[in-house]
């Protein structure tokens, strides 16, 4: 819960200059921070996830960890979270040394976990107003009382669920298509 209360701020803030932009190059320079938070928090905060579980798996089984595996192991997850149309220079499988939260145990998913949760914590704002500002204040001020789920519910959000990722994702998708509004216009037609 640590990076919830600043993320729902800074989604708050984002939809708020998103309400009040008055041009296309404005809302698209929005529209894309937007993305590209989405982009580093919950899909490569999610790769660096998967490298650790499948890292860990391998020790498991006994396959020795040298630099070589998990450069190979990197790169291969880095091809297929970005994708074929995506050009991942070679170099791209070195990245995985230089990223501190590796060397602690499982730690990266909860960017994403957060991620998602105070997308949904700020759009419930948003959509019902003061009783969802009232639930968000009592989470702050709990402070640590309670396990991270159980603040969360108390904002409304319920983290044992796949509910709040979904909504996240159903949020990026929403933005993806007003950056292609504005690109495209309505149809999607150049």
């Amino acid at each position: 819960v640590a990076e919830v209360a600043s993320t729902t701020n800074e989604v708050l803030l984002l939809e708020y200059m998103l309400s009040k932009a008055e041009d296309k190059k404005e809302k698209a320079y929005l529209i894309n921070h937007y993305l590209e938070s989405f982009k580093g928090t919950v899909y490569r905060q999610t790769m660096f996830e998967e490298f650790e579980r499948r890292t860990n798996a391998m020790a498991e089984e006994g396959t020795p960890l040298t630099a070589q595996t998990l450069c190979d192991t990197y790169l291969s997850l880095n091809k297929e979270y970005f994708g074929g149309d995506m050009v991942s220079d070679d170099l791209i499988a070195y990245e995985w040394c230089r990223i501190p939260h590796f060397y602690y145990n499982f730690y990266v998913y909860q960017y994403a976990t957060s991620f998602s949760a105070a997308v949904a914590i700020a759009h419930r704002i948003l959509a019902e107003g003061e009783s969802a500002v009232a639930d968000y204040k009592k989470f702050l001020s709990s402070g640590c009382t309670q396990d991270p789920v159980s603040l969360l519910k108390l904002t409304g959000v319920d983290m044992s669920t796949g509910t709040p990722v979904d909504e996240a994702l159903k949020v990026f998708e929403e933005q993806i298509i007003r950056m292609e509004e504005l690109s495209f216009g309505k149809s999607g037609d150049q």
